[in-house]
């Protein structure tokens, strides 16, 4: 290995004077020290090229509002659950609680962190898996397999049931509480184990402590609820007494077991046509485990588009943080021209990207339109839950180039899927660690 290479005055002296002899370098910093390089580098030629209009457009409803939280995949999952109750019923528009499952999230995020650290108890605190486990240990985020498992063990209910609080809308200090407990937890399992006592009473009783927090903060999940609604025609009409799970049964049209994960992960060591799936990762102990079937990104855009034009929303996962303009709300993958601002190449590739970090999953919404042209998808509308406020009323609209780079994974029938990718269901997938890039939560 060489030496290692100390900056010289001499280079960045170099440096110095070949900026100041750049004319273009010294427009790019009069405009970008006084305005957001977004701004500078946004390429109008693109955005006039966007037309929002679709051929395919399921949405006649609001968009919701997860605020300042990382509920975004339990918004995605549950406003993919609405489009069936607000049709059936002939709804102006409706909301299930996001905050019943949150709340259910959070309790059975804690268990497994607990149960995962009696299992892993005789390795050292930085053992990576560990480490890893204890620096996350129950953030705001999820994947669509933990959607399903939460459902499938808790049920759902109307927003009203169980409505929004400052710590749901609001996570953070919640969420630091329940950090330290689970840390705090930790520390005692592992003495207990190590004193050669039970675990499972001192696990109970933490358990115990993080319920009672997250019914200050969140409020007290209800056991039953009256289920009544009136339509868009003002009839009233009450469904009776239920519970989520009763609830559940009663709304729900799709058979959540047919859904599978379907996702873009372009490096070599993953491989298209294979299962994958993710050391540690989950919520629900006992629950559904997290498995992708990994495929090229234009099997997922027609499967998107199949879903679509069959009248089913489309869950999907993506990097909200590449080439998105929040105040359009336009998605391309050339929206921002910033290699002609700083003069410099950035181009990596999809696999790359995940391969050195600079690229993973961290955001879920819903497709509810699409624009196709000559049997080919160009351009999907997405429903959001960041508020009305900005873009269509809160809806985006994403160029077909964006979908390619950004899209990692999207929820679909096993019934859709290509005779070749339906055979693959049934393989022992291959396993990601933790910090995997496809281990990352949206």
């Amino acid at each position: 290995m060489p030496a290692p290479t100390a900056l010289q005055a001499s280079d960045i002296n170099a440096w110095r004077s070949a900026f100041a002899d750049d004319k273009a370098a010294r427009v790019a910093q009069n405009a970008v020290t006084k305005t957001s390089i977004n701004d500078i580098a946004l390429d109008r030629t693109v955005v006039t090229s966007i037309d929002t209009s679709m051929s395919v457009q399921l949405d006649t409803w609001k968009v919701a509002n997860q605020k300042k939280s990382g509920r975004c995949w339990l918004f995605a999952g549950l406003n993919f659950l609405r489009q069936h109750v607000i049709k059936e019923l002939d709804l102006e528009g409706f909301e299930f609680s996001q905050t019943y499952l949150h709340f259910f999230d959070k309790l059975e995020k804690s268990n497994w962190l607990l149960t995962s650290m009696i299992e892993l108890a005789d390795r050292p605190l930085d053992d990576r898996l560990v480490s890893r486990l204890l620096t996350d240990t129950m953030g705001d985020g999820g994947q669509w397999d933990m959607f399903v498992s939460l459902v499938d063990k808790h049920g759902i209910v109307p927003q009203y049931a169980m409505p929004e609080t400052e710590s749901s809308s609001n996570t953070k200090l919640m969420t630091g509480t329940l950090d330290t407990l689970l840390r705090r937890g930790t520390r005692d399992l592992r003495a207990a184990i190590a004193g050669g006592q039970d675990p499972e009473p001192l696990r109970a009783a933490i358990m115990a402590d993080i319920y009672r927090v997250l019914c200050i903060h969140l409020g007290t999940p209800p056991t039953s609820f009256l289920w009544q609604w009136r339509d868009k025609q003002k009839n009233f009409h009450r469904g009776g007494q239920m519970t989520p799970l009763e609830f559940a049964k009663h709304v729900i049209d799709a058979d959540l077991d047919e859904y599978v994960c379907v996702v873009n992960d372009p490096r070599p060591s993953s491989g298209y046509g294979h299962m994958l799936t993710v050391d540690h990762l989950g919520n629900v102990v006992g629950g559904r485990p997290v498995a992708y079937l990994n495929a090229p990104a234009d099997v997922l855009k027609h499967l998107v588009a199949t879903s679509l034009q069959d009248g089913r929303v489309v869950w999907f996962g993506c990097d909200v943080s590449k080439q998105f303009d929040r105040a359009t709300g336009f998605w391309d993958a050339n929206l921002f021209d910033y290699e002609a601002v700083y003069g410099v190449d950035l181009t990596m590739s999809k696999a790359e990207c995940m391969e050195l970090g600079e690229s993973a999953m961290n955001h879920a919404m819903l497709f509810t339109g699409v624009d196709i042209v000559d049997d080919q998808p160009r351009r999907f509308r997405v429903e959001n839950s960041w508020g009305d406020d900005r873009s269509d009323k809160g809806f985006d609209t994403m160029n077909a180039s964006w979908f390619a780079e950004h899209v990692f994974e999207v929820a679909v029938r096993k019934s859709d899927l290509p005779a070749d990718l339906l055979a693959v269901l049934d393989q022992p997938p291959i396993v990601l660690p933790l910090w995997d890039p496809m281990g990352s939560l949206a």
